[in-house]
């Protein structure tokens, strides 16, 4: 039950606060689902068991702005509505002027000041996605990767370094379409759930359009739940992701997986064999692959194998999330599918909006009002 993850979630908490002079916690969702508060651990829940005040940031690009302010204090629990102590427009369009009077409406109607209108932020592309909401492709490169939509994705941040370079278009294919014909790369990115998508990746068809992708001559990569789609077999004998079983796989490498509920988390610095490049990231799974096509290692941690590849290597796999951050290893792998791809630096870049980010909210937020509010803790 949520509820008996609070502790831990509490626990967590206070490791982050003893380390740093301030932590901002995101809610998920609404506050004003009233109809889960109950059980609520990633909102208003969370905010009362660890007893800090809350900020309410109305987002103004969807419309409606003032009634969801408003009408959240209507629907809140009184001890819910007196931790509310302040509020903020986001994404605002426009002359922030025109809105002085929907702020000092806001107001009278609940008696929470505001601590700014923060116009929209146009860079805010370049920054990784937040979450599945924020997935999206990019036109016009010159080498078309195409991204099956898993219903239980995870770490899609893997795709952002390939969206943003110009030399890729990245095609995010919804369930219900099929694979396109002309990419040159199909990736399978990670999930929450391996053997559920799967079966969806099945029902979609795109097993089907995945075997005609490679007859064409096309190349297929599987980066952690994606790479154990891609052997003969998952196993999960112990029911970690729901019943014990044992599913076929796409049959694509000659490997097997093996569910297990020990969970690999670790950040890793890997190399590239075919050119020696670095690659940082991180692994975050469950279940260990083994099988011939290991053999054909093309991604190693200090001599650890961290994928497969087939002897022809168009098919490959691996455990390795944010590859694609590291320049060097982005560029040699676009290289490999015919396109001189950018030279831009990803981390540099994300770096850079960030600082203009903390500019912008520097300007238009009144942050002397948030250290206040943050230090009634």
């Amino acid at each position: 039950a949520k509820t008996e993850l609070m502790p831990k979630v509490l626990e967590s908490f206070a490791n982050v606060a003893a380390s740093v002079d301030l932590v901002l916690v995101e809610g998920a969702g609404s506050p004003a689902e009233t109809n889960l508060r109950t059980g609520d651990i990633a909102n208003m829940g969370f905010a009362q068991a660890a007893d800090i005040p809350v900020v309410l940031i109305g987002d103004i690009d969807r419309g409606g702005v003032i009634a969801q302010i408003v009408g959240t204090q209507v629907v809140l629990s009184s001890s819910d509505e007196k931790r509310i102590k302040a509020f903020i427009i986001n994404k605002f369009r426009g002359d922030s002027d025109l809105f002085d009077a929907g702020l000092t409406e806001i107001t009278n109607q609940t008696g929470w000041p505001s601590l700014g209108v923060l116009p929209w932020f146009p860079d805010a592309w370049k920054l990784p996605g937040e979450d599945i909401m924020d997935i999206s492709g990019s036109a016009g490169g010159a080498v078309k990767i195409a991204v099956p939509k898993l219903d239980r994705i995870a770490n899609f941040d893997d795709l952002d370094p390939l969206s943003s370079d110009p030399g890729v278009c990245l095609e995010i294919i919804e369930p219900g379409h099929p694979l396109p014909g002309d990419a040159k790369l199909v990736l399978i990115p990670g999930s929450k759930s391996t053997i559920a998508d799967l079966a969806a990746f099945r029902a979609n068809g795109w097993d089907i359009d995945l075997a005609a992708h490679i007859r064409r001559g096309g190349r297929v990569l599987g980066i952690c739940a994606g790479y154990q789609m891609l052997g003969q077999e998952i196993s999960d004998p112990e029911g970690i992701e729901g019943p014990v079983s044992h599913v076929k796989g796409l049959g694509l490498l000659d490997v097997k997986t093996t569910m297990s509920a020990h969970k690999q988390l670790k950040q890793t610095i890997a190399n590239y064999l075919p050119t020696g490049d670095e690659i940082a990231g991180y692994e975050i799974h469950i279940g260990t692959t083994n099988g011939p096509d290991c053999e054909n290692a093309w991604v190693l941690a200090n001599g650890r194998n961290l994928g497969a590849s087939s002897a022809n290597g168009r098919i490959k796999g691996c455990y390795m999330h944010g590859l694609f951050g590291s320049d060097d290893f982005r560029q040699s792998f676009l290289r490999e599918l015919g396109v001189e791809a950018s030279a831009y630096g990803y981390d540099q870049m994300v770096d850079t909006t960030l600082d203009l980010l903390a500019d912008h909210m520097e300007r238009h937020i009144n942050l002397d009002k948030l250290y206040e509010l943050a230090g009634e803790v």
